[in-house]
């Protein structure tokens, strides 16, 4: 298993969210592999059946397990959404730790429950990052396969691709048909395909509705599924003024790049440098990895992008109170052409305490007038040291 960035505080309960499959059981064993713990695994459907019918379970469990138990691991809560009663109750009568994994927060939202009121901290888990693969890290497979544990350390491509169709099959029919979010599959599954091939890109609800032949209003209950789930994020569109940055269109980007690839029918079709299309995927990496590594050192950087009025668009900006805010250019090049760094000093004018910078394939660190040219991964250590 590969070590981990996501660093659950082990002082006080969690919820740990994160998608099917980004390995939330195998990294709570590792944390938890030397103290006396209580697994209770809620995908099991014996689990599943006896704490739906009775919550009060739990204590009955924990009584037989002895003083010495100091943990409780509950694995997809948000199956049985009443439990978290029981888990509120039972922090504060026995001061007992609980750590708590979920596939869907919408779930449990839906169902109004008990969300401990700040009793527990809240964790996200995520594909592998680069950081996390180490030695092992190549950005062609990451740009072609994604990054998901369990396709990452299957060698055979014939088998990874069969993994991938899997997951999305599986995940359409557990996470949508068995949840009953949507009352039909049949143009939620022709929207993942417009989203796939759209994303990265601004949302245009009315244009998505057409290509899923539904109508906008659904589409954007459609996209909300998808970040309730955590296969998908939204980026805000960059403005000062908070009424005018929520009158623009947010982009969206699903949480790997596999998925991405399996949902618009891609996977398959080899990558070629210098194309328009490996541009597109090495920019929404780079993307996906800031939003992983925010997420896991607690960095508190709001994510924005902007596009003007007259088409100039910068990919990324990173803005947190008392800093530099990133003003970041995104190219899968090994130099960046001379116009698009004139265009990036040109635009982060504009932008206060703005630190402009392009991220590409270049091997040594540079600088034009303003603006940092870093080799991607030293830009991504310098936002996040």
């Amino acid at each position: 298993m590969y070590p981990r960035l996501c660093n659950p505080l082990l002082s006080k309960s969690f919820f740990l969210f994160g998608a099917r499959g980004t390995g939330k059981t195998k990294l709570l064993q590792q944390l938890f592999q030397d103290q006396q713990t209580l697994w209770i695994d809620l995908l099991q459907e014996g689990a599943l059946l006896n704490f739906t019918q009775n919550p009060s379970q739990l204590r009955h469990q924990l009584a037989a397990q002895g003083p010495n138990t100091k943990w409780v691991v509950i694995d997809e809560v948000q199956r049985v959404p009443a439990l978290l009663n029981e888990v509120h109750s039972l922090i504060e009568d026995k001061s007992l730790n609980f750590a708590l994994t979920g596939s869907s927060a919408r779930k449990l939202r839906r169902g109004q429950a008990n969300l401990l009121a700040g009793r527990a901290l809240v964790n996200n888990l995520f594909p592998l990052t680069q950081l996390e693969l180490g030695h092992d890290f190549q950005l062609e497979s990451a740009l072609r396969w994604g990054t998901l544990p369990g396709v990452i350390t299957e060698k055979d491509e014939s088998v990874r691709a069969e993994i991938l169709k899997s997951y999305v099959h599986v995940y359409l029919k557990e996470e949508i048909r068995e949840e009953q979010i949507i009352r039909s599959l049949d143009p939620f599954t022709r929207f993942l395909e417009a989203a796939a091939q759209s994303n990265g890109t601004i949302v245009n609800l009315s244009k998505l509705g057409r290509e899923a032949n539904t109508d906008a209003k659904s589409i954007a209950r459609y996209f909300q599924i998808l970040e309730d789930t955590l296969l998908g994020f939204f980026v805000d569109p960059y403005h000062r003024s908070i009424r005018k940055q929520q009158r623009k269109q947010a982009k969206f980007y699903l949480f790997d790049l596999g998925v991405k690839r399996t949902l618009d029918g891609t996977l398959k079709i080899p990558l070629s440098k210098n194309t328009y299309d490996y541009g597109k995927l090495f920019e929404q990496f780079i993307i996906l990895e800031v939003l992983r590594l925010n997420s896991y050192f607690r960095s508190d950087y709001k994510i924005y992008y902007l596009k003007t009025d007259n088409q100039l668009e910068i990919d990324l900006i990173l803005e947190r109170k008392g800093d530099a805010t990133w003003v970041i250019e995104i190219k899968s090049a090994e130099r960046p052409d001379l116009t698009e760094v004139s265009k990036l000093m040109q635009l982060a004018k504009d932008i206060p305490h703005a630190r402009a910078a392009i991220f590409c394939q270049t091997t040594i660190l540079q600088k034009i007038d303003s603006v940092e040219i870093f080799p991607w991964q030293e830009g991504l250590e310098a936002i996040f040291k």
